[in-house]
Parts: structure tokens; sequence; C-alpha cells
């Protein structure tokens, strides 16, 4: 276990998040799903977040990162689905037409800690996902 250290504290906080596209609707490929990881990596870069894992289905993401204390689990998954969905449906006109409503992301997210499980069975989960994306969804 390495820890990792603020300007005031060392810390050791490691989350495995999940949301999911509005209906679960696979659109996730392509453009869109290179589109959508930039933004995630940019509001992970900008918040002193680094993501030590992270995979995108078609219709969800799993990202297993570190967060430094000072910036609350809500506050970052808002961000990123917030910034994602604005830009994404502003860069393709053609989500908007296609799907109903303004949002992009379903409603809420799953966010857990390792504390109940070890932290290579959560990488050697999302290695099998890379694998067979659709089969662990659900």
């Amino acid at each position: 276990m390495q820890y990792d250290t603020g300007s005031h504290c060392v810390f050791y906080h490691r989350y495995h998040i999940v949301w999911s596209t509005k209906y679960r609707y696979k659109v996730l490929t392509g453009d869109i799903r290179l589109r959508v990881w930039d933004i995630c990596r940019q509001v992970c870069r900008e918040r002193g977040v680094d993501i030590i894992r992270g995979v995108l289905s078609s219709d969800h993401v799993h990202m297993f990162v570190s967060v430094p204390p000072k910036l609350a689990i809500s506050d970052l998954v808002r961000l990123m689905k917030g910034r994602s969905s604005h830009k994404i449906q502003r860069e393709f006109p053609q989500l908007k037409r296609r799907y109903w409503g303004r949002r992009f992301w379903g409603r809420g997210y799953s966010s857990t800690t390792n504390g109940a499980i070890k932290e290579d069975i959560v990488l050697q989960y999302l290695e099998q996902h890379i694998a067979d994306p659709t089969a662990a969804s659900r």
C-alpha cells in the first residue's frame, strides 16, 4: 500500500465509481467514447485525482481512482458527468435529436471504497471487464 500526501496530510483514498448512460443506451462508441474519456481525464487532472484504472463500456463507465481528502466523491462525479454531458451534446448534436431530454447520463452513480475488498480484486475485475464488457455489466 502506497500512501499519497497532501500539504498537511497523508491519505489512501481509493474509490470504484460506476455510472451509466440514460436508459443504458449503448452510445459510448467511437469518437463519443474517446471524447468522454478525455473529458473525465481532464476533470481528474484539474482536481488532483489519479486514475488508477478506467474502463468505458458501451453504456457505462467504471473508474478506480485515488481522490484527495479535500474533494468529495459526489463533487468529482458531478463534475465529470456534468461537463461530459454538456460537451458531448454540444459536439455531437445527433444525440440530442435521438434521445429524450437534455440528460446524457442516467441519474445517480455507484461508489465503493476498497475497504471491504482488496485492491487487486477490483483491478482484476476491471481487466476482465475490458475483455468482455457486456457480460459483467449486469
